[in-house]
Order: structure tokens, then sequence, then C-alpha cells
């Protein structure tokens, strides 16, 4: 019941408060330390690898104790000896992945980055895909002749998560099970303007799909499951742009509407009025 509890609260506090609000949470029931860590989404962190300089993101699917694994050199840092690392099989998977990925992020986000990580489980395999992409604050004061609508996006950030699970089955075929959350926070604020919002929200979705792989090349899991997480994102993009930006267009029409025919059959409306008053 405690369990349940917490989780219900989390999903109705905001996304950007998360890390305080679980914090405060863990503080109340202690006893639920490990099930709502496993449980709870936070922000993604991203961390340089020491040998390579590239940043990786880290997450529970990278974690071994205080230590996290560069998807790069198969590594811990700061460094663990007999830290979990996947057979050389799913290792060859995961490297294809983060290159497939690498593009992916590159033509879909312009920046940003991604990481992906893999896992033996019972009768197949398990890959993570994580993806982060933040926009740093505008320039204050604003430059001179800019559109103040261009720069009100102070900051904001896209978390995705995807966790895809392979179940291996007979005639070369595969059962996928892709989980994804993705969390998305906008903050607006500009000087010398009174407005300020903040705009943040997470969805969830699951799908389950069977395709046919390449037993010789295990590889081409990532072919098949990087369909699903393509599709899956373009879902939830324009699920969030409904959901958020669409409802908040529609909340604001309903105070005042920007229909220029509406707002011309007011005019003449008053207009009628005042003449009949003379």
């Amino acid at each position: 019941a405690e369990f349940k509890a917490a989780m219900d609260l989390m999903r109705r506090l905001p996304p950007k408060l998360i890390e305080t609000s679980l914090s405060n949470t863990l503080a109340l029931v202690p006893d639920l330390v490990d099930d709502l860590l496993s449980s709870v989404d936070q922000p993604l962190k991203v961390m340089k690898c020491p040998e390579t300089n590239k940043e990786f993101i880290l997450c529970d699917y990278n974690r071994d104790g205080d230590s996290y694994r560069s998807p790069w050199t198969n590594k811990y840092s700061p460094p663990l000896d007999d830290g979990i690392v996947p057979p050389d099989e799913l290792r060859r998977m995961e490297l294809t992945a983060n290159e497939a990925f690498n593009r992916y992020r590159e033509l879909y986000y312009e920046g940003g980055v991604s990481s992906c990580y893999a896992w033996e489980i019972d009768g197949g395999f398990a890959c993570a895909v994580a993806v982060l992409k933040t926009a740093g604050p505008a320039a204050m004061p604003l430059p001179e002749g800019e559109d103040p609508r261009r720069t009100t996006v102070s900051s904001g950030g896209w978390n995705a998560m995807h966790v895809v699970e392979g179940q291996v089955g007979a005639d070369s075929k595969c059962k996928y099970k892709l989980t994804s959350t993705v969390t998305l926070t906008l903050d607006s604020e500009a000087k010398g303007m009174a407005s300020k919002s903040d705009l943040s929200g997470s969805l969830s979705r699951s799908m389950e799909k069977e395709k046919t792989f390449d037993p010789r090349d295990p590889a081409s899991h990532v072919a098949n499951f990087g369909e699903l997480i393509e599709e899956m994102e373009g879902r939830l993009r324009d699920a969030l742009y409904e959901v958020y930006f669409g409802k908040t267009r529609q909340v604001v029409s309903s105070m005042r509407s920007a229909d220029d025919e509406r707002r011309a059959a007011q005019h003449n409306l008053m207009a009628e009025m005042m003449a009949r008053k003379k």
C-alpha cells in the first residue's frame, strides 16, 4: 500500500522536481529505497569517459555500486575490478547499437548525447537506449532587433529512455517488447517581459512486435528494435505536442479568441449597439 501510494505521488508531482520529490519521499518511507529507486525514472546525467573523452549517459543500466560503465571502453569509472559486463556477443551488439543510435541522434536531435547498454535475461537479451538533449539559457538581455517570441525559452530538456527485451524463439524469430518513457521540460523567462512559464511532463508507452533476425549476426537485432524505437519516439512526440501544447493553445483560445472573423463579428456587433444608442 505504501509503495503504491508513493508511486501515485511521484506521478502527480512536477517531473522537473522529481529528484527532490523522490528524496523527500524516501525520507518518509526509508524501507522503500530499493523499490522506488528502481521504479522511478530520474533525470539523465552525463559523464565523460576518462580514456576516450567521449560523453556517455549515467543510468541504472550501467551502474554497479557507485561506478558507471562506459559504453565506449566497457570499463567502469571509478574503476571497479569485478564490475558486471555483457558477454562478448552482446558486447558486439552493444557497440553496434551505440554507433547506430549516435547517427540517429545526430539526424533527429542535432546534438545531445545517446548511450546503449545491453545485458542478458532469461531466454534472450535486453538493451537500454537513452537519449538526452538539453537547451541552455538564452542570452540576456535580448539582442537588439531580436523578436522576443524567439528567445523566451530560457532552458529545456528532453529525456528519453527506451528499454527493449528480446525473447529469441524458433525459426529465427524474436519477440521484442519495448517500454519507453520521455520527459520534457521547458522554462520560459525573459528580462523586460512579465511572462514566465514552466512546462514539464512525461509519458510512458509500451509495444510488442515479433520480427525475423539473422542468427549469424547478433547486430541484426539493432535494426529490428531500432525501427520500434523510431516509431515509438514519433508517437510520444506527437502525444506530448497534443497534450501539452495543443491543450495550452485550446485554453488560451477559450479565454480570448485570436480568430479574425470572430473578432470582426464582435466589432460589428459593438458598432451596431453603439448606433442604436444614438
